[in-house]
């Protein structure tokens, strides 16, 4: 069983930048694509970026040029570095990890950033 834990949400005034970490256990985490995900209050969970095993990203539009996902085998984590904040980033941020390989669908509880002045 995958465990998931984020961290690094918190209170950034617009124009400013946060990066999170989301740290995995086990040993599949370098072969499973990562993600994350956000959920904004009153709305439905929307992905935000992705990279796989093999370093390929993907990003929304909203958020191209402003956040960078990255991530450290060595350490099993992902990072979304956030930059130039605006109030419409604030949401609770899930880590997801996907491998079809191994049949795995795993989620963290979350970190809830807040973008407000």
């Amino acid at each position: 069983q995958v465990q998931l834990v984020e961290s690094g949400g918190g209170l950034v005034q617009p124009g400013g930048s946060l990066r999170l970490s989301c740290a995995a256990s086990g040993t599949i985490f370098r072969r499973c694509t990562m993600g994350w995900y956000r959920q904004a209050p009153g709305k439905q969970r929307e992905l935000v970026a992705t990279i796989t095993s093999d370093d390929s990203t993907n990003y929304v539009d909203f958020v191209k040029g402003r956040f960078t996902i990255s991530r450290d085998n060595a350490k099993n984590t992902v990072y979304l570095q956030m930059n130039r904040l605006i109030p419409e980033d604030t949401a609770v941020y899930y880590c997801n990890l996907h491998s079809r390989l191994y049949v795995v669908d795993a989620w963290g509880k979350g970190t809830l950033v807040t973008v407000s002045s």
